[in-house]
């Protein structure tokens, strides 16, 4: 069976959702579609959105703060399990994963921490920190420790937003970000370590290190136009799952956000 994934950010699922481009679900063939950003609890969508003929949906929405972060699922093929975010209290409530458990992996849909503002000092000058990037790596760190007990029972296939540029061809101006979160040194050497415990990175298993591909872009400076932009959302699959992979894609023609759907297909 070719089973097929998608992924995307949409920014705001109640303004995506009013908007032609969410056509592009209608018109999804895949098996499995994850949404990041939702930004709303699943009673403030119409019926049609939340509860879509032929899926089966499943959310996790802040609780923090309304209007902010959360994720969904939508599967047309039955799994076994679902839970939404990390065992630990401290890694609650802002809506940021889910947690499907398939026949042959366990999937998981996350929207990871972003590094917030920068921090400045006492006369208003920037320090180089960023307010949000030690919660940002914890996250990190126990989603990997999570990901790895899952890992002993069956394989794993992540999609998210990850707010990482890998390496310098995953963005389009590597020189200027590298004080920047989101191609921080530490926030980069996660990925490094991540991949080197046998998380693949399906885009570049597909298509090597083929440049200019990026799924965000910035709404400020018409970046997309320009395509000025970040490869921040993957699908990384766990090694004993790569001879699976058949195709890997990011869909830069689709609009509605400033990020685009990724996408995957793995034949299980």
């Amino acid at each position: 069976m070719l089973f097929k994934l998608v992924s995307w950010n949409v920014n705001g699922l109640r303004a995506v959702s009013a908007k032609a481009d969410w056509d592009w679900f209608a018109h999804s063939d895949a098996q499995v579609v994850a949404l990041q950003e939702t930004k709303a609890h699943p009673e403030q969508l119409d019926e049609d959105v939340r509860e879509p003929a032929g899926w089966e949906s499943r959310w996790a929405s802040s609780t923090v703060k309304k209007g902010y972060s959360g994720v969904a699922v939508f599967s047309r093929v039955p799994f076994l399990s679902w839970s939404a975010e990390l065992p630990q209290p401290e890694f609650q409530g802002e809506g940021r994963l889910l947690h499907l458990e398939y026949p042959d992996f366990h999937f998981f849909n996350g929207y990871f921490p972003n590094g917030g503002a920068e921090e400045l000092d006492e006369s208003g000058k920037p320090t180089g920190s960023f307010k949000r990037v030690p919660y940002k790596m914890a996250y990190f760190e126990a989603f990997l420790a999570y990901a790895e007990e899952c890992r002993k029972s069956k394989p794993i296939v992540v999609c998210g937003d990850f707010n990482i540029a890998h390496k310098p061809i995953d963005l389009a101006r590597p020189k200027p970000n590298e004080k920047c979160t989101g191609f921080l040194p530490e926030e980069r050497a996660f990925l490094d370590r991540f991949t080197a415990l046998g998380y693949v990175d399906t885009f570049r298993h597909v298509h090597g290190d083929a440049p200019d591909n990026y799924s965000w872009w910035s709404y400020k400076t018409r970046a997309r136009a320009k395509n000025v932009g970040w490869r921040i959302d993957y699908f990384f699959v766990s090694q004993e799952l790569a001879p699976a992979i058949r195709d890997a894609w990011i869909e830069n023609d689709v609009h509605g956000s400033d990020h685009c759907p990724v996408g995957l297909s793995l034949e299980i």
